[in-house]
């Protein structure tokens, strides 16, 4: 982590939400998803405020051997979005305790609010990460 990654660091992200991100689109497999509105999925709305997230902290890590994975997330979802429209995805490092970091994020799609709340991310080795990853990868086929 370089010495710039502190609490206060903003960035702001946008985004043209698709047809491929609103909710029948989420589980394809489910027709219980199917039959919903096509509108902004939560889920896909979460991996927009963590895309933002490591968008923010890119520039403050050793990247790409530093790489920062979400561990928590505190979000409401307001409004409902649909395709076309851009929503803009605001986050600020509000902590930095050690490797964990914690974000204030909000959304807006040019009309309404859609999101707030909070997330936290871990910053990792990611060749360390890959090994553990290799070995609970052994580990589940042995047991």
């Amino acid at each position: 982590m370089k010495d710039s990654l502190k609490p206060g660091i903003r960035y702001e992200h946008r985004f043209v939400i698709p047809p491929t991100k609103t909710v029948p689109a989420l589980y394809p497999e489910s027709p219980e998803f199917q039959s919903m509105p096509e509108v902004f999925a939560t889920g896909f709305m979460v991996g927009f405020l963590e895309w933002a997230c490591i968008m923010c902290l890119k520039p403050h890590l050793d990247w790409p051997a530093e790489q920062s994975l979400g561990t928590h997330i505190n979000v409401s979802h307001e409004a409902a979005t649909p395709p076309g429209l851009e929503v803009t995805a605001s986050v600020e490092l509000t902590a930095v305790e050690g490797r964990r970091l914690t974000f204030a994020v909000s959304a807006h799609d040019g009309v309404d609010l859609i999101a707030r709340g909070t997330h936290e991310r871990f910053v990792i080795d990611r060749v360390r990460f890959d090994n553990k990853l290799q070995s609970k990868r052994k580990d589940s086929q042995t047991n």
